[in-house]
């Protein structure tokens, strides 16, 4: 697979990353924001790669977790919700930060 598969972000993950980021802009350096925004892109474009590429999270089953940076977490879940050729569509759920 050349392009990777396309990564849905649920609603409640918007929020929680739209949250997050508002915290860190009120509380932390430009620098640190940029350093997140940079780790989070890259941990996506992993997941679209190989979804299967993270651990199952142990007290969540069918919920895979990708560390972003030491304190920042990703939970996801792989679900078909759609196969047209060759992607294979599923949603980011839950994003920690």
């Amino acid at each position: 697979m050349e392009n990777g598969y396309k990564v849905l972000w649920t609603d409640n993950a918007l929020i929680e990353l739209t949250s997050t980021y508002e915290y860190l802009e009120n509380n932390f350096t430009d620098k640190e924001l940029n350093k997140l925004s940079k780790e989070i892109e890259k941990v996506t474009f992993l997941i679209s790669k190989n979804p299967l590429l993270f651990p199952e999270a142990e007290e969540m089953k069918g919920i895979r977790r990708a560390v972003v940076l030491k304190f920042n977490t990703m939970n996801y879940r792989i679900q078909i919700l759609k196969q047209y050729r060759d992607y294979l569509f599923f949603q980011i759920d839950k994003i920690q930060l």
